[in-house]
């Protein structure tokens, strides 16, 4: 057997640590975004001229035509043009927290994990041959690459960079993912390829989540022991009793700060799975989703609270929950060496 990255004194670090640059796939679906490619595609100009200001932005298109549409784009706002990097590596989604690389670092030696990406759990046929991504982008990135051979999501899992990940069983238990393996089989996976010490498992995820709930909607690490955590107000929404459980147990554990939610944001199928915890921390900035909705406020000032030290940037996610992932969901932080 080969030496996994915590024999070799890898792990994952915090998402606030420093990066040098975050990583993104440009939208083109029409079936992820119905009527709503082009307000998208504006979305991640808007990002991406954000953390141009501080980091590197690494995108991935299909073609170089599409490259060419991009900097157009980017020419006609404020961005930081020398710190975006464009790669011609085709995708078939934006999903790349799910299926892009999962970064590591040993010192000042940087690696990534490639997981199995199966399209959360058999879903989406059509999108499983992202699963590819990783090892396409390894000549690009020149570093080691891990396989541990069991499906993950990166959605599905948030660390402090001390050693403690959240997940949920809703996920990483479900029968389709690995259902060949146990619970204690899976967190020695974790612990194994992440640098882990411990497991926090929550119960279940947001109503709508076809991810079948993912950490990255309902509690994120904020600081080594300190989590947000996403709570329902209304005792009559679905959310309600799920997010109250989560929340009884990260309190037992952490400090732990509540997140408003942002009402019901419905699409053609029923509710989206809109959340304020699917932020990204960025190296000047965090990127925060916002729905019109009379709690947006609230939850940009607790994440003020939280991240005093980078501008908080609410970002009207009303088109890009369609596709059933937000900020976080979009994007895949490479840490700084």
């Amino acid at each position: 057997m080969n030496p996994t990255p915590k024999q070799l004194g890898f792990r994952m670090p915090a998402e606030w640590e420093p990066h040098k640059g975050t990583w993104l796939s440009w939208p083109k679906d029409p079936v992820t975004f119905p009527d709503r490619v082009e307000k998208v595609e504006n979305l991640y100009c808007e990002m991406m001229s954000h953390l141009s200001a501080g980091e590197k932005v690494f995108l991935l298109v299909d073609d170089a035509a599409t490259k060419k549409k991009v900097l157009q784009k980017l020419g006609e706002i404020k961005t930081n043009l020398p710190n975006i990097v464009i790669h011609i590596v085709p995708t078939a989604d934006v999903w790349i927290r799910d299926y892009g690389p999962n970064f590591l670092l040993r010192g000042k030696e940087l690696a990534f994990n490639h997981w199995i990406f199966n399209a959360w759990g058999g879903k989406y046929e059509e999108l499983m041959a992202d699963t590819a991504i990783p090892e396409k982008l390894q000549p690009l990135l020149k570093c080691k690459m891990f396989e541990p051979g069991i499906v993950l999501e990166g959605g599905s899992i948030d660390v402090n960079g001390e050693g403690v990940c959240l997940t949920t069983k809703q996920c990483l238990l479900n029968k389709n993912r690995n259902p060949h393996l146990s619970q204690k089989e899976i967190e020695n996976y974790l612990k194994e390829y992440l640098g882990l010490n411990e497991i926090v498992w929550l119960n279940e995820g947001v109503e709508g989540d076809d991810t079948d709930g993912h950490i990255d909607d309902i509690a994120r690490f904020v600081a080594p022991n300190t989590v947000v955590c996403a709570v329902e107000e209304d005792l009559k929404d679905k959310n309600y009793k799920i997010l109250q459980e989560n929340y009884e147990i990260l309190k037992s554990r952490f400090e732990t700060i509540p997140l408003p939610m942002p009402g019901i944001v419905s699409g053609d199928n029923g509710k989206l799975p809109a959340s304020y915890a699917n932020f990204l921390i960025a190296n000047e900035c965090v990127l925060a989703p916002i729905f019109n909705h009379k709690n947006d406020g609230k939850a940009l000032d607790i994440l003020r609270e939280c991240f005093p030290k980078r501008r908080i940037v609410g970002l009207d996610c009303r088109d890009l929950i369609w596709g059933m992932g937000a900020i976080h969901c979009i994007t895949q932080q490479q840490p700084a060496i």
